[in-house]
C-alpha cells in the first residue's frame, strides 16, 4: 500500500508575519492619501480666504490711487491704459459694475487675468465665481456695505470660514451665508464683508 503523498509538500506560502508587514504597508498607503486628500482641501480653503484678502488689497490699491472704486468709476481717463466701461460714481458697486471691478484691476496691473468687464469673474479654489458689490445679505441687520460673494462653495469650507475668520453662524457676523452650511452639500453664495 502506498503513502499518500503530501500534495503541500515544497510549495511556499505567507507566513503571518510577511501578511501584517503587507497589512501595514497598505495601511500606510491608505492613510496618506487620505491625509493628502485633508491637506488638498485645507490649501483650497485657505486659498479663498487669500483670494479675498488679495482682491480687497486690490481694490484699496485702486481706490488709493483713483479716489473710486473700480467698477463704479465714472471718468474715461481712469485706469489709464484701456477701453473700459463706466460705472456711476456713487460708491456703490452695483448692478454691471460688478464685471467692470474685475476688467478695472487688470487693465491697472492689479491682478492678473483679462476680463471683458460685462461677463468674465474670477474664480475660486472650488472652482465657483467671485464677485464684489454693495450688498445687504440676507438675515443680516447691519446695514448693507460691500462683500465678497464667493458662489457654490461647500458648506464644510464655508462653515470652516466661518468658524475660523467671525462667529461660526451663518446667519450673523461679517461672514455669512445664502444657505445653512450644511456637510455634503453646496452654499449659493458665501458673503465676505469687504
Amino acid at each position: 500500500m502506498r503513502t499518500p503523498k503530501n500534495t503541500f509538500a515544497g510549495q511556499a506560502g505567507f507566513t503571518l508575519v510577511e501578511i501584517a508587514i503587507v497589512m501595514v504597508i497598505i495601511g500606510l498607503l491608505i492613510g496618506g492619501v487620505l491625509k493628502g486628500q485633508a491637506m488638498v482641501h485645507n490649501a483650497k480653503t485657505k486659498r479663498v480666504v487669500k483670494q479675498a484678502d488679495e482682491l480687497r488689497a486690490a481694490v484699496m490699491t485702486f481706490f488709493d490711487r483713483y479716489g473710486v472704486y473700480p467698477g463704479d468709476e465714472n471718468q474715461a481717463a481712469i485706469p489709464a491704459g484701456g477701453a473700459d466701461l463706466e460705472g456711476n460714481g456713487n460708491g456703490q458697486i452695483a448692478g454691471a459694475e460688478i464685471y467692470e471691478v474685475f476688467n478695472d484691476l487688470g487693465i491697472d496691473g492689479l491682478i492678473t487675468g483679462t476680463y471683458n468687464g460685462t461677463s468674465d469673474l474670477p474664480k475660486h479654489a472650488f472652482a465657483g465665481n467671485v464677485q464684489l458689490a454693495y450688498v445687504n445679505p440676507p438675515g443680516n441687520t447691519t446695514p448693507p456695505d460691500h462683500y465678497f460673494y464667493f458662489l457654490n462653495l461647500p458648506g464644510e469650507v464655508c462653515q470652516e470660514i466661518d468658524s475660523k475668520y467671525d462667529d461660526g453662524n451663518g446667519n450673523t457676523g461679517s461672514i455669512v451665508g445664502s444657505a445653512a452650511y450644511t456637510t455634503g452639500t453646496s452654499v449659493p453664495i458665501l458673503y465676505m464683508r469687504f
